[in-house]
């Protein structure tokens, strides 16, 4: 694995355990749909009224600001494919809950000094 998917991967563990810890449940990593693409994480959420909502999680990993932050990289034709890839999901593993589908963003910024910034922008799409 070369750098740039060592961040990645380090990354996604910490959008993982941010989500765990917010009481969501992971039910997958890196899930592959054919050639439309990959999803970072999938998970499942409870909405206020209590009703289960699958989750989408796209994952951003920066070392620093200089290029764009994380947050920043969220395009039309990425939030495109990752509404054709939530399809796939529902239609392999048995439609959508009753709460519905939603799309979150996860930033991870990895500063020179100090810890991560880890960053989750719920319903972006």
């Amino acid at each position: 694995m070369n750098a740039t998917g060592a961040l990645g991967r380090y990354g996604e563990e910490l959008a993982a355990r941010r989500l765990v810890a917010s009481g969501m449940t992971v039910l997958a990593r890196n899930w592959r749909c054919g050639r439309t693409g990959e999803i970072d994480i999938v998970a499942r959420d409870t909405d206020v009224r209590g009703g289960e909502v699958l989750v989408v999680c796209e994952v951003k990993t920066r070392r620093d600001a200089s290029f764009e932050h994380p947050m920043a990289a969220l395009t039309r034709d990425k939030v495109d494919r990752l509404r054709r890839l939530a399809a796939c999901w529902l239609e392999r593993c048995g439609g959508p809950p009753p709460g519905g589908v939603r799309i979150d963003l996860i930033g991870v910024l990895l500063p020179r000094r100090g810890a991560p910034v880890v960053e989750h922008a719920r319903g972006v799409a």
